[in-house]
């Protein structure tokens, strides 16, 4: 009997850049679970428009700290096993050094920090535990932000900054035991969540050699790549994709 192909589980995968790598990740032959924070008809339909079968959706709000031990385990059962996970999910919420007090910049600040670092990191611990013995790959979905930093929404640099060093402890600590890790740090990509929060988009492809922003599918392309044995020995890298509007 052959052995069942490999499953991944891809967080923020109903809409924008993580449906694109659901969809990728299904053409390359990977049984993927979908993650969104609702089961609903947006949901139902990146499921079903995923190519091949064994594919699954499960829901959870990451802002909830006890939602990544849920999730995983609901996508272990639904898959049987996860070789690849791909922490993409992730909000960008304005808060400013002008917040009115600080108890709203506490707010947003956490909030941010728990969904888009402190839930991809006990989603990589969760992983690690689950694929030793047998190695496996995490790649983090960042931003271009984590290095340019932000003025409006300085929660969310420092979430996806942390996202590139948590990469770099992992390729460090995980290595000798097969298990990789990876980030792609993409700039202005054409989504729901990058069009909601521009203001002047003639000022953002100002900033971008190609004029236009990524597609989703682009950045798709380089995490399939990163799932590859070939990119084995690239453990520990970030990759921008960001249309040589940045470099560092």
């Amino acid at each position: 009997m052959s052995a069942p192909s490999p499953a991944a589980l891809v967080t923020g995968s109903t809409r924008g850049i993580g449906r694109a790598v659901a969809a990728r990740l299904a053409t390359d032959g990977y049984r993927v679970v979908l993650h969104g924070r609702a089961d609903g008809p947006v949901a139902a339909a990146a499921l079903g428009a995923l190519a091949g079968t064994g594919h699954a959706f499960v829901a959870a709000d990451l802002a909830a700290p006890d939602a990544p031990e849920r999730l995983f385990a609901a996508a272990v059962a639904a898959a049987g096993r996860i070789d690849l996970l791909v922490n993409n999910a992730g909000i960008y919420e304005e808060a400013p050094f002008s917040a009115p007090s600080l108890a709203a910049w506490r707010a947003a600040w956490r909030r941010t920090l728990q969904v888009n670092l402190d839930a991809a990191a006990d989603l990589a611990y969760l992983m690690v535990q689950h694929v030793r013995g047998r190695g496996g790959k995490i790649v983090q979905v960042a931003s271009r932000a984590a290095f340019r930093g932000e003025t409006d929404f300085p929660a969310y640099g420092v979430s996806k900054a942390g996202m590139v060093n948590l990469t770099i402890c992992l390729a460090r600590a995980l290595a000798a035991e097969r298990i990789y890790a990876y980030t792609v740090a993409p700039g202005w990509t054409a989504t729901d969540m990058a069009r909601a929060s521009m203001t002047d988009e003639a000022a953002v492809l100002g900033q971008i050699p190609f004029g236009r922003m990524a597609a989703p599918e682009e950045v798709a392309a380089v995490v399939s790549f990163l799932a590859r044995a070939e990119a084995d020995y690239l453990t520990g890298i970030t990759i921008d994709v960001n249309g040589a509007s940045y470099f560092r």
